[in-house]
């Protein structure tokens, strides 16, 4: 998390600061591990290939048969599926988060990370619209050695005026 949690915080200035003890000093921070900021290094290379490439580089990295569990919608099942649903270009639709926390499993051999996204396109009027949420990311050790994502779930956050007292 060291140098990935100063990354990840550029993929999405919006998103909540890390607490200040989490500086990556094993005695300020003992929930950080070689492990765990490997997970960060992961998820902070898809967010950066994601807002360089769109939905092209963001199903790169889904594994063969990965779950994709989308806010109000069907599960999406296997790699062709999410490719075939992952069409954006980073010009139409900008998609940012920034992981915010993160675990391995005791085999090391599969994790998950979860965070903050953000989401920004133009509607029919050309203004900006933009969605926000919380997500999770499973990642999965492959037999050829490379980390590819088993599982992402989102879900969208309430409307930036829903609580708001009037």
């Amino acid at each position: 998390m060291l140098a990935a949690a100063a990354t990840a915080q550029t993929l999405d200035p919006l998103a909540p600061k890390p607490p200040e003890n989490q500086n990556g000093n094993a005695l300020t921070n003992p929930g950080l591990s070689p492990e765990v900021e490997f997970l960060y290094e992961l998820e902070v290379k898809f967010a950066a290939d994601t807002a360089k490439g769109g939905g092209a580089a963001f199903s790169s990295w889904f594994a063969p048969d990965a779950v994709t569990l989308g806010n109000g919608k069907a599960p999406v099942v296997g790699y062709d599926a999410i490719a075939a649903a992952a069409t954006w270009s980073p010009d139409a639709y900008q998609l940012t988060w920034t992981p915010e926390g993160a675990r391995m499993g005791p085999a090391g051999d599969m994790g998950f990370t979860w965070g903050h996204y953000q989401g920004v396109s133009k509607d029919g009027q050309g203004s900006a619209a933009k969605t926000t949420g919380r997500y999770m990311t499973v990642w999965k050790k492959q037999p050829d050695g490379s980390w590819k994502v088993a599982l992402d779930a989102s879900n969208e956050g309430p409307a930036e005026d829903c609580c708001r007292v009037k």
